[in-house]
């Protein structure tokens, strides 16, 4: 079966090796083009290595890409980590269709910040969803799924590289196979059940300190490692990356209540959230204590706008 992989990043190098490794004639990648001074791009040096031909173009509805397709002939489309809007023309171009990775159990978090938002919300469940893409947004028949736990201090960084990328590689081998075979199904979302949120970005992530303690720390971790939960110090902008909820603690919303060996914490309502690890304005990523060193840190400083 010839495949055309469209993806990024580590996911879709993961990918590659694993179709490469069940025997898959993987026809070509296509992934996005370098960005500039950054170097090296795990899936086009895999996919090179291997004398897989690699096409990056910034934007996959651009008219050369379609025509690409249409001389490589693919029987089948696997989208692993996509960003871009993929034309329905490319879509639909191979015999046997378009396959694509979204982690969530969709219908519910569609869109680009599926993670984010599943632990913002403060669920404990999630998943991760192989679709057949269509023109809407995460809309698609649905082929397989997988779920998994979210535990009181997952990230989305330890949700998604210890729990749904990995997940997520078996799934994608997992939904070819069913496909080969003709046994994948096409299983249509529950319009009901449905759910969309946009993008994740600084805006969706300022911490409101009157917020309970737990809402706070959902956010901390809904944000972490981008793009931070964003607060202010003395008038610089400071992102909190890993923290820990005191639900026993007590004080007034947005003061530092306690400076420790561990980091410092801060109250909200309900109780406090114990910061360990922090960014300041213009500076890298320090450990809490090592903030409230440096920047002379009191007992009663305030965060917040």
């Amino acid at each position: 079966m010839r495949i055309a992989l469209i993806g990024q990043a580590a996911f879709g190098e993961a990918v590659l090796q694993r179709l490469i490794e069940n025997s898959e004639e993987v026809i070509a990648v296509f992934c996005p083009p370098d960005p500039p001074g950054v170097r090296g791009n795990p899936l086009r040096a895999r996919a090179e290595q291997q004398g897989i031909p690699v096409f990056q173009r910034q934007r996959m509805r651009d008219p050369e890409v379609y025509s690409r397709f249409v001389g490589l002939r693919p029987e089948l489309n696997v989208l692993a980590f996509v960003t871009d809007i993929i034309p329905q023309s490319i879509l639909d171009l191979p015999r046997l269709g378009s396959i694509q990775y979204h982690p969530s159990l969709l219908p519910k978090h569609r869109g680009g910040s599926a993670i984010n938002w599943a632990i913002i919300m403060g669920e404990t469940r999630t998943g991760l969803t192989i679709f057949w893409p269509d023109k809407g947004i995460d809309t698609g028949p649905i082929l397989l799924q997988k779920e998994v736990e979210i535990l009181p201090d997952d990230t989305v960084g330890s949700l998604y590289f210890d729990k749904l990328f990995p997940l997520g590689v078996e799934a994608l081998a997992q939904a070819i196979e069913l496909v080969k075979v003709g046994k994948a199904p096409r299983i249509p979302q529950a319009e009901d059940q449905a759910s969309y949120e946009g993008l994740c970005g600084e805006p969706q992530a300022i911490v409101d300190w009157s917020r309970p303690c737990r809402e706070v720390h959902n956010l901390v971790r809904g944000t972490n490692p981008q793009p931070g939960a964003t607060t202010w110090f003395r008038g610089k902008k400071l992102k909190i990356f890993d923290a820990e909820a005191r639900p026993d603690a007590a004080g007034t919303p947005g003061e530092v209540a306690e400076i420790g060996p561990a980091g410092f914490t801060v109250a909200a309502r309900s109780g406090a959230i114990l910061v360990k690890r922090v960014q300041i304005e213009g500076s890298g990523k320090i450990k809490a204590t090592d903030f409230a060193q440096t920047q002379n840190l009191k007992v009663g400083d305030a965060l917040g706008q």
